[in-house]
């Protein structure tokens, strides 16, 4: 299958296909990280464990290995701070958020906050998928509200 823009000479398709394996295989990292955190809130342990835990999920084999351990050292690491932002931009205390939109939005909070190299409107894209995905009928116009205020205060340059 080819695009219409990969036909015109000079033209290259938008991106390279080592991006698109890299790309997919970090959602599926941030979905075993969303089930990881969620487990995490309703039973804890150290973030050191939940590595161990899921290193052996069924979708391993398909994720970033590399990524899913620095989002789930990101998140473990800074939780408390992360908190704190998301206060700042909720109409709750963390403590009271829906577990699945509350693991989600450590991990978009977290992206946003130290990784540059993460687009905002993917981590907040990324953050929707999941919510759909996992979340309430519709958590995901809560999470995309609360990322995109983050995104503004977090990537003013890039916002």
């Amino acid at each position: 299958v080819t695009c219409a823009a990969s036909r015109i000479p000079g033209r290259q398709m938008s991106a390279p296909r080592h991006y698109d394996r890299r790309s997919a295989a970090r959602s599926v990292s941030r979905k075993i990280a969303v089930q990881a955190l969620y487990r995490w809130q309703l039973n804890t342990s150290s973030w050191q464990d939940l590595v161990l835990e899921f290193a052996n999920d069924a979708d391993m084999p398909k994720a970033d290995r590399e990524y899913f351990g620095e989002l789930i050292a990101g998140v473990g690491a800074n939780r408390d701070e992360l908190d704190h932002i998301l206060a700042d931009s909720t109409d709750r205390p963390p403590a009271e958020l829906d577990p699945v939109e509350h693991a989600v939005l450590m991990i978009g909070a977290w992206e946003l906050r130290s990784r540059p190299d993460v687009p905002y409107r993917v981590a907040i894209s990324e953050a929707v998928n999941l919510t759909k995905r996992f979340g309430a009928t519709d958590g995901h116009k809560f999470v995309n509200a609360v990322l995109d205020r983050l995104a503004r205060e977090l990537r003013p340059a890039e916002y």
